[in-house]
């Protein structure tokens, strides 16, 4: 089978590394050793497909349903894949191979998951639906992360992305006061952080897939060790475009705040922040790669809060 990588993919993978890094090119040659590799039956590439990661459908050599998942180092597969075996499957999609170090290696990028139902996400609820299933699926996630943990924190990840948020703001005078809001949120929430969780790091609702063994669980983690309220705050934005084109859409979001924090039972003022933070820094790296209207939507959504 021709392993074709979705357009999506492809834009996504220009978007982050310009200049390419050759994973593209090697991709089939790694899709076709993976699946000789584990004796798998093709059924077909997910298309759309994610932003990261080429999703092939695939069944075992028993029959069983499953997702072959390959990604390039720079969307840290091995990260995933040492969060999803510490989860256990409790709220996540569970690995469906562990591999010793040497395997792992020799197959660096290529994860054997779970089969979800790829097409029925959190997102083809209502909303009000919607963000209580998703918010009650990250409840589970935020467990002690493990001791000797080598996973990427909130502290560093912002610490990058405050970097790239301040050249940016230099060059673009329009949005300078929302950086600088932004950025002073983090320095102040960074300061006294409370208790430290394992968190999914990019969760969303088209991030929970309806399942067989739970009804709903998580996927696609780029995992981070910090607080919660980090993590809630991409939720916070979910169907930012249907917010902007209300017209009660900023008191909407000030509400939507308030119940995400009680039924969590994070502190309103901190998801505040973080959600400040991290719509900026996505409409920032939005305008920096020419995505000019999902920048327009991110940094509107950003001055409400």
């Amino acid at each position: 089978m021709a392993f074709e990588p979705p357009r999506r993919l492809v834009r996504a993978l220009g978007e982050a590394a310009p200049d390419g890094d050759g994973w593209l090119a090697k991709l089939p040659e790694v899709a076709e050793r993976a699946v000789a590799r584990r004796e798998l039956a093709v059924e077909r590439v997910q298309v759309p497909g994610g932003r990261s990661s080429l999703v092939v459908l695939v069944r075992t050599h028993d029959g069983t349903p499953a997702v072959l998942k390959l990604a390039p180092r720079r969307a840290r597969p091995e990260s995933e894949r040492a969060a999803l075996a510490h989860w256990g499957g409790l709220g996540a999609v569970q690995l469906r191979e562990g591999g010793g170090a040497r395997e792992r290696e020799r197959d660096e990028g290529v994860l054997l998951l779970e089969r979800l139902r790829p097409d029925v996400s959190v997102r083809s609820l209502p909303e009000a639906k919607a963000l209580l299933e998703a918010a009650g699926t990250l409840r589970r996630l935020w467990v002690e992360p493990p001791g000797s943990h080598r996973f990427e924190t909130v502290a560093e990840r912002t610490g990058r992305q405050a970097a790239a948020m301040r050249a940016g703001a230099v060059a673009d005078d329009e949005v300078a006061p929302l950086v600088d809001a932004a950025l002073a949120a983090r320095e102040e929430l960074l300061a006294a952080p409370p208790e430290q969780r394992l968190l999914h790091g990019t969760f969303r609702q088209s991030k929970v897939l309806a399942g067989d063994r739970m009804p709903w669980l998580a996927v696609g983690p780029d995992p981070v060790v910090g607080e919660g309220a980090f993590d809630l705050a991409r939720l916070v934005r979910d169907r930012v475009e249907d917010l902007v084109a209300q017209p009660s859409g900023a008191s909407t979001t000030r509400r939507r705040v308030k119940r995400l924090a009680e039924s969590l039972e994070v502190d309103q003022e901190r998801l505040r922040g973080w959600a400040l933070f991290r719509a900026v820094e996505s409409g920032v790296r939005a305008r920096r790669v020419g995505r000019e209207r999902d920048a327009e939507l991110l940094l509107e959504f950003a001055s409400w809060l």
